[in-house]
């Protein structure tokens, strides 16, 4: 049997929010592959370890290497299916030598948070990366949950959704940190975000 990619979600950051079998895993794990936070917080001294930096290339060339005589655990922040490493993976390796261990995104918990319903929202990555206008554009009841970068900040994406027609009295949650000690929601409306610095790495929910 062939070696396996063993994709990991390791959710919003706490190990509070890490399923057991995915923790399983990840003890079990001979090599690890994750971010630099993914492998402080996971990894042990024991393990063969490769961080995921912006040489994305080396970083599969790695664990291709590493395949051909033991699995390779990614650890990736959130789901996996949302916006992650696995994109990359597919683009290099078939699916059946991908295994993929779902966890708790980030704007699952924001929705959480605030106890909203999600299953009518459209979600949205602008963390380096820019999106449609025709997702953008204000209609009545429409929801959105974003996640967004220091160029996409909240005040930008208020700039964005302004001119896209959305009341200046919409409501923003901005939600950053979460699942840490020091996680932080804030209440604002859609003029008010306009002004309001940092959040640069959060949830953005926008409700009409």
């Amino acid at each position: 049997m062939e070696h396996q990619i063993v994709v990991v979600g390791i959710g919003p950051g706490s190990p509070d929010y890490v399923l057991p079998i995915a923790s399983r895993i990840i003890a079990g794990a001979k090599v690890l592959v994750g971010s630099q936070r993914a492998l402080d917080t996971f990894g042990s001294a024991n393990q063969v370890s490769r961080i995921i930096d912006k040489d994305i290339q080396g970083v599969l060339d790695f664990i291709g290497q590493q395949l051909t005589c033991q699995d390779v655990i990614v650890l990736v922040s959130g789901d996996p299916g949302f916006y992650s490493m696995l994109t990359a993976l597919r683009s290099r390796f078939a699916p059946a030598r991908i295994r993929v261990i779902p966890g708790i995104s980030s704007v699952q918990l924001a929705f959480a948070r605030l106890a909203e319903v999600w299953q009518d929202a459209a979600l949205l990555s602008m963390h380096g990366r820019k999106a449609a206008d025709e997702l953008l554009k204000f209609r009545p009841g429409y929801k959105l949950g974003i996640l967004t970068d220091p160029q996409h900040n909240p005040g930008h994406i208020a700039r964005i959704l302004l001119a896209q027609g959305w009341p200046e009295t919409a409501c923003v949650w901005l939600c950053t940190n979460l699942s840490y000690d020091n996680e932080e929601v804030a209440a604002l409306t859609l003029a008010e975000t306009v002004a309001t610095p940092g959040f640069e790495h959060s949830v953005m929910v926008v409700k009409a």
